[in-house]
């Protein structure tokens, strides 16, 4: 439980820890020198499972979290920072079935409710991946995850072997490690969900990491992002995964992209050489520059086109092409817009049929876990 300058909430998490269901664990209170009340309020939990850990002097979070995932001597590894809590009172209970029960499982999470001053505020949306409790194949979840990190770091569990075969938090990731590590691990283990929204997840108060590097310079947040992405693409290429590569590379495309139209989450507008330097910066060869270069273009035409920007979409679509004329994908695209109307409707249908075909593909993959 990293702890920094969080004394007041404090309670609510451990507390929400010592009330649950399942009663076999330890909680280590990570105080990275917390220049506030936080060895009083740890030294006042009457339970000789909690523990408090004082780093003298200030180690950074991520050092933090890395120090107590080595101190930690369970099988599973919960970390949950103290401005979060548990909200329901058997979740570590269903986590610990779910993870005995599949051995191939890597971590386990759930959907996350906001908190804001004690009250709560709502689902976080992005947190819902399932309808029903799933185990996901990890590299049918890393296929989504690639787009956007939709675990909630305060709900996720995960089996120490993990980190001791793929290593725990990247120091020069402050702001994505979480992430990557979601990433990484799926590229390795399946993962387990929980639909069951057990977590109170507090993001936008002024003392959350978020909050913090954002202030600090948001421009961590966007180069922590595209380094995530590159990071997957070279580990799957390391362990002869072609096909995740190349998934990979569609998302550092699409991702590029959304910082290039200001579409990102991430309060961040990118220049396009500001894009082209930082691909040449992580490209190994120079066809693997034009190739991501014009997958670049091709997915910002189709934000272009989805903004209905024709004009700039075909434009796009033309200069992808003149960095990778082989690409199908922007032929396909570019011939299409030029026919007009007619393209326009063969586009949407071919799109549709693609969608039908995912979700068809989803409702399978439901019956065949069901099934199990």
């Amino acid at each position: 439980m990293p702890c920094y300058k969080l004394a007041h909430l404090l309670p609510e998490c451990v507390n929400s820890i010592l009330s649950q269901s399942y009663q076999d664990f330890e909680v280590l209170i990570m105080d990275d020198c917390s220049p506030d009340n936080t060895p009083e309020v740890a030294r006042s939990f009457n339970d000789p499972r909690v523990q408090q850990i004082r780093n003298e002097p200030n180690l950074g979070h991520l050092r933090n979290y890395n120090k107590g995932i080595s101190l930690a001597r369970g099988e599973y590894i919960w970390l949950i920072s103290a401005d979060d809590r548990l909200r329901s009172t058997n979740a570590l209970e269903q986590y610990v079935q779910l993870m005995d029960a599949h051995p191939g499982v890597g971590y386990i999470f759930c959907a996350g409710i906001g908190l804001d001053n004690g009250v709560e505020t709502g689902l976080c949306k992005y947190s819902v991946v399932s309808e029903h409790e799933t185990i996901f194949k990890g590299h049918d979840f890393l296929r989504k995850l690639l787009y956007a990190n939709v675990v909630l770091a305060s709900s996720g569990m995960v089996r120490r072997v993990c980190y001791e075969q793929h290593g725990a938090f990247p120091l020069d990731l402050p702001f994505a490690g979480d992430w990557y590590l979601w990433c990484l691990f799926a590229l390795h283990f399946d993962v387990g969900y929980v639909a069951e929204p057990m977590v109170n997840y507090r993001d936008h108060h002024q003392l959350s990491m978020t909050t913090t590097l954002k202030k600090k310079d948001v421009g961590i947040l966007m180069r922590d992002s595209l380094n995530v992405l590159w990071r997957m693409k070279r580990e799957a290429e390391k362990h002869h995964q072609g096909t995740v590569a190349k998934f990979c590379e569609k998302a550092i495309a699409y991702e590029y992209a959304r910082f290039l139209t200001g579409t990102n989450y991430i309060p961040y507008q990118m220049r396009l050489d500001e894009c082209e330097q930082s691909i040449a910066h992580f490209s190994q060869f120079p066809g693997e520059a034009n190739s991501i270069l014009a997958r670049v273009h091709l997915s910002t035409g189709d934000i272009r086109l989805g903004l209905k920007e024709q004009g700039e979409a075909l434009r796009l679509y033309k200069l992808s092409l003149k960095h990778d004329s082989l690409l199908a994908d922007a032929w396909l695209k570019y011939i299409l817009l030029n026919m007009g109307g007619l393209g326009m409707w063969v586009r949407q249908r071919r799109r549709s049929v693609v969608e039908e075909k995912n979700t068809d593909l989803l409702a399978k993959m439901k019956l065949r876990e069901a099934a199990k």
